[in-house]
Formats: C-alpha cells, sequence, structure tokens
C-alpha cells in the first residue's frame, strides 16, 4: 500500500509542499521532507524561512497557508530539502502593543524554541558577524548515533559524590594534557575520565551546556583590555540545542554526537551525567535585549508581565520565564524528557528554581503544577532532580521546596554552617543538624538524607583555596568595582590575606581544606565538590567569575604536582565514604539501638566521651556511627568515630569504647603531618592510644572500628 502522505498537496516557489503534524513541535524528518510545527497564540500569520547554511539570505520565505493552521500551532511539511545544509528560522506578524505585552515584528527572523541544533557560535570566542540578520540558527538533527546498549545509570541518590564542573574550564589550560584542539570541549572531558575515576566521583555536574551566547553583555576588561564574555552560560538561547563551542567538531555541526559520545563513555566508567539548568530566564534579557525566539513567537504566554506589560524579573537577569503557564510546562517537560531519552542524561540541576514554584505575577504557589509534572512524569521517573531552593526576588525554599517526594535540593544551610563551624564562628548544634544530614530541614516532611545535596563551595562563590585564603572578595577584574558577588562569604584567610610564603599560613590553609572536604565526606546526603578544590584551585580571591575566560576560571593542572597532599587527601576521604555504608543512610538516624549492638545508630560526644557540649562556646564535638546500624540495619559496616577540634588549641579527645576484641584504627588525622593525615581505605593502622586522642588546634579525626 502506497503512502499518501509523501505526496505534496501545494507548491511555492517551486517547493513542495503539504499540510503538517503539529506534533512533536520542531523540525522532524519525515519520509521525503522535514515537518515543521510551531506554537504561536496571537500571531496573525507565520512564515518559514529557509536558508542554505552559513548563507546570510534566505533561500525561500514560504508563508504557512491558513489551512495548515491547527489550533494555535502552524505546521508544514517541506519536501526534497538538504536537510543536512539547511538552516531555519521563522517571521511572525501580529499585534505589536507594549502594554498588552505582544512584540511581533515581522521584520526580525525567529529561532525555532525547539531547534536540536543551533548554529551561529560554533566556535568558542570567534566574533560575530553583527550584520547578520539571523545570528542563532536552527538546524535539523537527525539520530544515527550508536548507544550499543548504554543506558542511564541509576545510582542511587544516597551514593552518589557528585563533582562540579564548567566544560570549557576543566581542559583549557595548556597545562591540561589533552590534545590541542580538545581542550576546553566534550572532548577534552573525555580523554580526562581516568583522573575523574581515580578520584573517586561518580556523577559529574555540568555547569550550563544549552547552546548560548558567549557575547551576550561581552566587552572590554577595564584592566587589561582582554574581553570579558558570559563566561558561565547562565543564560540559555536554545533549551534543547547542546552549546557548539563546547565541541571539538562543532565548525562541523557534530556537537550531538561528540557530547553523546562523552555521555557513552562515563557512563562506561561508572559515572552520571547531572545537567545544571536554567529554566528561569533567557538570553532575551529585559526590554532592551535581544529578540531571539520566544519575544517575538509569543511574548505574553513564555514571560511574566506586569499589568504595564513590564518583565518581572525574579532572576536577577531581566526576564523570568512563565513557568507555569501549560504552554511553557509544555516546553519544560518536553526538553527534559528529550536530553533523558536521546542523551541519556541521569539527572538535572534546576538554577534558581524558585522560580519554577511561582504564579505568572510571582506568587509562590502551594502546588506547582511544572514541579508537580516533573516529579511524576514516567520518562523522568529514575532522573535525579535538583533544586537550587532560592531565586533572586527573595523566595528561599531550603528545606520547604514543593518537593513530592522527588526533589533534592542543594541544601545552602548545610554551606553556610559548615562554613561557619570550620571558621570556629559556627554552633555545634547547627554542625550536628548538617552532618545528620539535616533532619531538622528533611525529617518532619518525610524526606531523606540524600535530599540535602551537600557542598561548602559551587561555582557561585569562592573556591575551597580562597574560602581559607581571602577575608573578602576581590573581584576587580569584573569591571564592576567590586560590587558584584556575595559579600556573605564566612571565609578566613589564615592570617594573612591571600598568597603567602609564610609555611604556618600555608599548612594551617591545607588543614582547613582537609577538615572541610572530611566533613563533607563524613556527612549523611549526597556530597557535591567543586572542580579543583582537589588539587588548591583558586580564582585569586574572585567569587564571582563569571566572565572570565583565562585562569581566573581554566584549572591549572600543575596544581596536581604542587597540592599533592591535597589531592591524595581528597581521593582517601572519597574513597572512605564509597567503602563504609554506614555514611550513606537512607533514612535519617533514630538516636536509639534498634538492631541490639548494644549502640544507638548514632551517639554524640565531646572532649569526654558520651558528653557533648552543646553550648554556643563551644568549638569541639565528636560523633560516633554504629556499623551495625548501617541502611538502617540492612548491611553490617566498621564503626566510625568523628572528632572535630576547631579550637585554636590543641585537646585530649577521650574516645568511646568499642565491643571487647574490636580495635579503633586511624584513617584520617589533619592534624598530622601531610603524609600521615590519611590512609588509604582497608590499610588505617591500629591506634596506639585506645582510650584518648590528642587533636591538633583545628583539626579533624576519623576513626574506624573493626
Amino acid at each position: 500500500m502506497e503512502r499518501i502522505d509523501i505526496h505534496p498537496t501545494h507548491t511555492y516557489e517551486g517547493f513542495k509542499l503539504r499540510n503538517g503534524k503539529p506534533f512533536p513541535f520542531g523540525a522532524t524528518l519525515v519520509p521525503g521532507g522535514v515537518n515543521f510545527s510551531i506554537f504561536s497564540s496571537q500571531a496573525t500569520s507565520c512564515t518559514l524561512v529557509l536558508f542554505k547554511k552559513h548563507d546570510q539570505k534566505p533561500l525561500v520565505e514560504i508563508p504557512f497557508p491558513e489551512e495548515f493552521r491547527i489550533g494555535n500551532v502552524y505546521c508544514m511539511v517541506v519536501f526534497d530539502l538538504d536537510y543536512e545544509n539547511l538552516e531555519y528560522g521563522y517571521r511572525m506578524d501580529g499585534p505589536k502593543n507594549f502594554r498588552e505585552g505582544h512584540w511581533f515584528d515581522k521584520s526580525k527572523i525567529l529561532m525555532d524554541p525547539y531547534a536540536k541544533i543551533i548554529g551561529g557560535r560554533d566556535v568558542w570566542g570567534v566574533t560575530p558577524d553583527w550584520n547578520d540578520i539571523y545570528h542563532h540558527r536552527a538546524r535539523i538533527a537527525f539520530d544515527d548515533f550508536d548507544w550499543e546498549d548504554d543506558r542511564p545509570l541509576e545510582i542511587p541518590p544516597s551514593d552518589q559524590v557528585i563533582y562540579e564542573m564548567h566544560v570549557r574550564s576543566f581542559t583549557r589550560h595548556p597545562s591540561s594534557g589533552v590534545k590541542d584542539n580538545h581542550k576546553g570541549t566534550f572532548a577534552g572531558i573525555r580523554e580526562k575520565i581516568p583522573y575523574l575515576k581515580e578520584l573517586g566521583v561518580n556523577a559529574v555536574e555540568l555547569m550550563p551546556i544549552y547552546e548560548f551566547d558567549e557575547f551576550e553583555n561581552s566587552r572590554p576588561n577595564p584592566q587589561t583590555g582582554e574581553t570579558l564574555y558570559n563566561y558561565w552560560g547562565y543564560s540559555t538561547v536554545g533549551f534543547f540545542a547542546p552549546k557548539a563551542g563546547y565541541a571539538a567538531t562543532g565548525k562541523f555541526g557534530m556537537q550531538v554526537d561528540e557530547l553523546k559520545s562523552l555521555v557513552k563513555e562515563l557512563h562506561k566508567n561508572g559515572i552520571e551525567v547531572i545537567l545544571d539548568v536554567v529554566f528561569n530566564h533567557t538570553a532575551e534579557g529585559n526590554e532592551h535585549g535581544p529578540t531571539i525566539s520566544f519575544r517575538g513567537i509569543d511574548n505574553k504566554t513564555y514571560y511574566m508581565l506586569t499589568p504595564e506589560g513590564y518583565y518581572y524579573n525574579f532572576s536577577g537577569t531581566g526576564n523570568t520565564l512563565n513557568c507555569n503557564n501549560p504552554v511553557v510546562r509544555g516546553i519544560v517537560l518536553d526538553c527534559l524528557r528529550y536530553w533523558a531519552s536521546e542523551y541519556h542524561i541521569d539527572g538535572f540541576r534546576f538554577d534558581l528554581a524558585a522560580i519554577l514554584g511561582r504564579d505568572p505575577w510571582g506568587a509562590p504557589l502551594a502546588n506547582p503544577p511544572l514541579l508537580e509534572s516533573l516529579a511524576f512524569d514516567p520518562i523522568l521517573a529514575k532522573c535525579k532532580l535538583i533544586a537550587e531552593a532560592w531565586d533572586a526576588g527573595g523566595l528561599y525554599q531550603v528545606g520547604s521546596f514543593p518537593a513530592y517526594g522527588r526533589w533534592a535540593e542543594w541544601n545552602g544551610k548545610y554551606r553556610d554552617g559548615i562554613r561557619k563551624f570550620l571558621k570556629g564562628d559556627g554552633s555545634v548544634g547547627d554542625a550536628a543538624q548538617r552532618l545528620q544530614g539535616s533532619p531538622d530541614l528533611y525529617a518532619w516532611s518525610g524526606r531523606a538524607p540524600a535530599t540535602s545535596i551537600n557542598f561548602i563551595t559551587a561555582h557561585d562563590g569562592f573556591t575551597m583555596m580562597d574560602l581559607v585564603s581571602y577575608n573578602g572578595k576581590h573581584n576587580e577584574a569584573n569591571g564592576e568595582n567590586n560590587n558584584d558577588g556575595s559579600n556573605d562569604n564566612d571565609s578566613w584567610n589564615c592570617g594573612w590575606e591571600g598568597p603567602t610564603d609564610d609555611p604556618g599560613i600555608n599548612a594551617l590553609r591545607h588543614r582547613q581544606i582537609k577538615n572541610a572536604v572530611a566533613l563533607l565526606m563524613v556527612s549523611q546526603g549526597v556530597p557535591m565538590i567543586l572542580m579543583g578544590d582537589e588539587v588548591g584551585r583558586t580564582q585569586k580571591g574572585n567569587n564571582n567569575t563569571y566572565c572570565h575566560d583565562n585562569d581566573l576560571n581554566w584549572l591549572d593542572w600543575t596544581l596536581l604536582e604542587k597540592n599533592a597532599d591535597l589531592f591524595k587527601f581528597f581521593k582517601h576521604c572519597i574513597a572512605f565514604r564509597n567503602a563504609h555504608p554506614v555514611l550513606r543512610n537512607e533514612w535519617h538516624f533514630q538516636n536509639r539501638d534498634y538492631v541490639g549492638s548494644g549502640y544507638a545508630d548514632i551517639t554524640w560526644h565531646g572532649t569526654q566521651a558520651w558528653n557533648a557540649d552543646w553550648s554556643d562556646s563551644c568549638k569541639t564535638l565528636a560523633f560516633m556511627l554504629c556499623g551495625k546500624h548501617a541502611k538502617q540495619g540492612t548491611v553490617e559496616d566498621n564503626y566510625i568515630y568523628v572528632a572535630m577540634n576547631m579550637h585554636w588549641e590543641s585537646l585530649w579527645f577521650e574516645i568511646p569504647r568499642l565491643h571487647p576484641g574490636m580495635k579503633w584504627h586511624i584513617f584520617a588525622n589533619t592534624g598530622a603531618n601531610p603524609a600521615e593525615a590519611s590512609w588509604e581505605p582497608g590499610k588505617e593502622p591500629v591506634l596506639e592510644n585506645q582510650a584518648a586522642l590528642l587533636m591538633g588546634d583545628r583539626s579533624v579525626a576519623i576513626l574506624v572500628g573493626k
């Protein structure tokens, strides 16, 4: 039987056409042609604009016949196209009334919001042709990638160790050792997988990789003349397309295959891929921003608008996506389903996710439809969903984010509480909550410890080395008179602002970094470390390096040798966590013995065993985990004892007694010399004094009872 849908019914300037299908949105290959489908609720007409790849003038502009519109969707099949060498866009006509929220302008060519490949910024940092009439060019994707037997890994959240990284920064430095044409690309990360494996992480969280424009708001550095870019990429141009400039093969339009190859190879090595996604705003900015896509297609649907027609700005960047509009919910859901199914992505971290729970006028919703839809979506059912549970409009939902039993959160209270405790400023009571997986935030509502993504540093703020080297931010290189970036850092320079040759200060800084990662890895919840912290990466005191394509962001791989003691300590601590299920419980402690071991699942101590000092001025704390309660008593593990002395003096800690026949072994003591600061898990030496431990000033010790 011959298909009838391969026969054109219309022609336009020699191009053969047929009524298209409204679903799926975007450009889709169909027998004999390409189906183009785009939504607009207010447009009065729509024209498909086709280009030969890279051409400045359109190949043809084909108006959608009225009979090709179904509801608010324009859909049309164009036959016999050379789709591998094609770019496309749309012109839309309709009302232009600022107060009513309509920005239609038929003179502009609009990019398809569902574009799977976007041209125009094919090679990172190549100055665009500013006279181009169509800057971000939708291209047509076709799937011929061989995944073999790859699938998402579905590692239990409680067993994850996340490594937050920037694609370009990871290998762009001349010292990275990857092939020259792979520096700063997906292919470069692929070359460095052995390093990630040695470190021991099992998930990488990639800062935004959706197509964005590094030239958005680019400008010369007032100090050096160097170009400042939109480097981090938190300003999406297209939600479905990987950034071409992050691909060594981007100039050939092969970014899709290069990214898929990276995901596949990471999976082969037991490493998940989490994408940092930005649905709170777009690159179109405020009333003065460019018209790229949404603004010209259906401004009033896609953005939150004031009654006067201005953009609400809960993102701090000019506009806010109207996420709980049903049409916008649809595109977010379609997007994440696409990445999960077509790229085998394991999870998503949502930038400024509190915005996703606001209504069209900005009020927080009790039951946000978008968050609920994501939580219960069948395709996303095994994906990690991680919220940055606050936004730039002042909505802070750490502990109260609408979770539906699915959502985890970047735990900002963990970051703040542990930073203060490390300085000697925080309360031991707060530190105890954070170390337990923040039951004060999550247990009351039935949320597991893995709800808490524990971190001390992230891309947005100081690196770990800078956290112990600077009391204040030093963002002068950003050209904003040091006014940008957070002023609330809970950092401490250990006695000198910035670099120093003082061996005592440098030793203290290394010790503080080791203290930090030691606490991170013995905390219940999911630890996340920032790229380069494991080798002491510095941003020279800049806590907001969003615009720098230079060594303020690039990982200097010579640090691996210079700070070998830090790398070894990180590696050992991660391996220790992976070796001990009692550190990765799936439910909160009960503070009682429910397996008959003679010990409660967790017990608290101070310089005296069984006698923790919870006073505000106390700077010491210790806890013991009973290995027979590991994973709620379902598996058996060793006993773990962690002692923390954040005092400026050395102190003796009395150690709890174990059952007869068991002995304490020492895994880590940050107060020891670097060679003995940590041991390979399983090879810990027996502690000479089984009754007490002399803790150096500002140090952490971890013992294993077996």
